[in-house]
């Protein structure tokens, strides 16, 4: 019962800790662009630059 005195505030202060990083993380713009990413690498140029293509014959 007496750990209760101790866990219970314990919980309070690391529940606005994760509350408070959260509500930072979005106002900063953390969560803006989830997609962007995920479709940038489908969008790859996947033709040799003209160097790379010299190098590639010898």
């Amino acid at each position: 019962m007496e750990s209760l005195y101790l866990l219970i505030p314990l919980s309070l202060v690391l529940a606005f800790v994760i509350g408070g990083i959260f509500w930072w993380a979005t106002r900063n713009g953390q969560f803006d662009d989830m997609e962007g990413p995920a479709h940038r690498i489908l969008m790859d140029d996947d033709k040799p630059k003209d160097g790379d293509a010299d190098a590639r014959r010898d």
